[in-house]
């Protein structure tokens, strides 16, 4: 427990909790430093002076490390104390002690403002330079102006982006790891995809800032630069979990989010909001042989859109009960889906929707 007795102005202007009560007037923190003004009515005028520096402070953005917001506020004080220590004529003592008052306030204030143009702008837990900080990594930065092609070591491969980079463990895909079903885990700033070796014992994860994506056996695209407002995962082939780091503010919005092929996440990092879309351009996820089949003479409307759900990976939502007496003829092999859509909800009076990642007919009906 503190002693917030033994404390001066300097001391206040730099406390985590002084400063929250400050800024964010949280009732328990009210409830608490008005009985302790109470109890030690002697150190109202420094609570107050020292919350008047507070309050004056702004928040601008900064790369320095908490060692050297230290360091800095402990020459600064050291400063400040060194300068009071030394003595002053006699007749001049009143003056003297203002004009030093005056300079530790101005102080105190310049090594206020420096503490808190660093102190909300520390590098987050779940930042890429975090993650990779305190691991021994292997990593590969892609410098050049073209996608560069990565074999990992379990045989997974990843195209990675310009201006991205990817870490992972020395031990990633051996066979120690295998037999202790340990994850095989990366670590990635910017974009990549990734078609990932199947290993049901062993889930492939890539943390990507606030966001973590958990496959066994897939193909998926990975956005998430540092300067990004959006992080994006899409999936082309297969399964994948979304879900956001435990130590984010998304973590109690954002549970486990599933995607399936043509269906993208995007998660906005300012207002931790995420949303399940289809992509604009759907692509097929079988041979381009199958599309060709897609040509209908008076066929029933549950087997088209049954076709096409396993064509594109996209679950179409539809009353099968309301529509079967519904029937399609048309050439569908060569319109990309959301033409093909269009088509059969023209000849069947219908039109869709697409609400949370899958598309959904809304129609009264065939006669």
């Amino acid at each position: 427990m503190k002693d917030f007795r033994l404390y001066d102005i300097s001391d206040f202007v730099i406390d985590e909790d002084f400063i929250r009560w400050v800024h964010e007037q949280r009732e328990e923190d009210n409830l608490f430093w008005n009985t302790w003004l109470q109890q030690h009515p002697d150190k109202h005028l420094v609570v107050a002076t020292a919350r008047r520096i507070v309050e004056s402070i702004q928040f601008p953005q900064s790369n320095i490390n908490e060692a050297q917001v230290e360091q800095e506020v402990s020459r600064l004080m050291n400063t400040i104390t060194t300068r009071q220590l030394v003595p002053e004529p006699e007749k001049a003592t009143v003056v003297a002690f203002k004009w030093w008052y005056a300079a530790d306030i101005l102080l105190l204030c310049v090594t206020g403002t420096w503490y808190f143009y660093i102190r909300d702008n520390r590098v987050a837990p779940y930042a890429y330079s975090a993650m990779v900080a305190a691991r021994q990594l292997i990593e590969h930065v892609n410098t050049s102006l073209n996608p560069l092609v990565l074999q990992l070591p379990d045989g997974s491969q990843v195209t990675l982006a310009p201006k991205s980079r990817i870490s992972y463990a020395h031990t990633f895909g051996s066979a120690d790891t295998a037999r202790n079903g340990v994850t095989r885990d990366v670590y990635l700033l910017g974009e990549a995809f990734f078609q990932v070796t199947k290993n049901p014992h062993r889930p492939f994860r890539v943390f990507a800032n606030e966001i973590v994506t958990k496959v066994l056996g897939t193909s998926f695209t990975v956005r998430s630069f540092e300067k990004d407002t959006t992080i994006q995962v899409t999936v082309r082939t297969g399964k994948v979990s979304v879900y956001a780091q435990a130590s984010t503010p998304a973590s109690s919005k954002m549970s486990e989010i599933i995607l399936t092929p043509n269906q993208q996440l995007v998660y906005e990092r300012t207002g931790q909001k995420f949303q399940k879309v289809l992509l604009n351009n759907p692509v097929m996820i079988v041979p381009p042989a199958v599309e060709r089949s897609l040509v209908y003479d008076d066929a029933p409307l549950d087997k088209v859109f049954g076709d096409l759900s396993k064509v594109y990976g996209i679950n179409i939502v539809f009353d099968s009960e309301l529509l079967k007496k519904c029937t399609v003829t048309a050439d569908l092999s060569s319109e990309t889906f959301y033409q093909k859509l269009s088509l059969i909800c023209s000849a069947i009076d219908a039109h869709y929707e697409l609400i949370d990642g899958q598309v959904v007919i809304e129609s009264t009906g065939c006669k």
